[in-house]
């Protein structure tokens, strides 16, 4: 059987928390951030963590991460 390979976009974007939670960055602060207010910015600062229905998706995408 061959190796299983971690797909390479999901290994930029995103890292595994200790606990097994998955980081991610937020979306919709790239570009046309004219019409999108102040406080709207602010709070897409940061990072998160990827949600609980998406996480089969990441096991997937990272195998052998210890998800």
């Amino acid at each position: 059987m061959p190796k299983m390979k971690t797909k390479s976009a999901a290994k930029k974007r995103f890292r595994v928390r200790p606990g097994g939670t998955v980081k991610r960055g937020q979306a919709f602060k790239r570009h046309i951030l004219t019409k999108k207010t102040t406080k709207n910015k602010r709070q897409l600062r940061g990072t998160t963590s990827v949600h609980e229905s998406n996480m089969g998706q990441m096991s997937q995408m990272l195998p052998g991460r210890g998800i």
